[in-house]
């Protein structure tokens, strides 16, 4: 009975904790539609910096070397079956519908995620966000908006870059250093992506962003006390990010897929 108890206790705590973080993000959306201010507006073309330009060169690295792998792993196996000259196809589909985003997401949670979480945090223990409400400054408004709006503002723009770079390591691999003909290696590349497709990871990176940004927001505005507090909330953060990032991907896929496939019922493959 009394496992019974704790268990429910934890199913309730959950769910209230789910419908806090629920009402928070409603908070956040609802500043954006009534319109940020000035203050809020200069404070999200800063994070637009912190979170977007700062987190181009790692992002760029790894979208870079993980074509390169891809094109490492894979042409083995097309060589095996006499069709190496389509790898390119794969590596860039692969690329951009899943893991373009998927990682730079992962690593914006790592990089970003842990930071704001540390940074608001860090202000409610030292109570200046008590000190904001104090002055009648919505903190949300003030904190929380601004950094929600430029992690969906500069996911896209991150995801691409990503993309960018991961669909050259994947060609510099396959023709400089594999010897695939670079004429077939962009031709089935070429075949293989469609807008539908390319907007496929822009569409999940503008959700991951507002998970990442608005997980790493309510920690850290409900963290505990001192620096155990804040570490805990950074870690918290970080998981949960990375869980919602991988969830949010799975039924994404189902969805787009589903409707590529009413739309265009019909689609060849990749291989032709």
């Amino acid at each position: 009975m009394k496992s019974i108890a704790r268990l429910g206790a934890k199913g309730l705590y959950w769910l209230e904790s789910l419908g806090d973080y629920g009402r928070f993000v409603l908070s956040i959306v609802g500043w954006i539609v009534r319109g940020p201010g000035k203050l809020a507006r200069q404070q999200t073309l800063l994070q637009m910096f912190e979170i977007g330009v700062l987190s181009i060169p790692v992002v760029m690295i790894t979208g870079a070397f993980i074509g390169a792998v891809l094109a490492i792993e894979a042409h083995p196996q097309f060589r095996a079956i006499g069709m190496e000259s389509r790898i390119g196809s794969v590596i860039n589909v692969s690329v951009v519908k899943q893991i373009g985003p998927v990682l730079t997401a992962i690593m914006l949670a790592g990089r970003v995620g842990g930071a704001l979480t540390a940074e608001l945090g860090t202000m409610r223990v030292t109570e200046q966000i008590d000190a904001l409400r104090a002055m009648a400054s919505d903190p949300i408004r003030i904190l929380a908006m601004p950094r929600f709006a430029a992690c969906i503002l500069m996911m896209p723009a991150l995801t691409a870059a990503s993309d960018a770079l991961g669909m050259f390591g994947g060609w510099f691999m396959s023709v400089q250093m594999l010897g695939v003909d670079s004429h077939a290696y962009w031709e089935y590349s070429r075949a293989a992506l469609d807008v539908f497709t390319i907007n496929n990871g822009f569409l999940k990176s503008l959700f991951f962003g507002a998970a990442i940004a608005s997980i790493a927001c309510y920690k850290g505005f409900n963290c505990g006390p001192g620096a155990k507090g804040v570490g805990k909330a950074c870690t918290e953060a970080f998981v949960s990010s990375f869980v919602a990032i991988l969830v949010m991907n799975f039924f994404l896929a189902m969805l787009l897929n589903a409707i590529y496939q009413i739309i265009w019922p019909n689609a060849g493959s990749i291989f032709g």
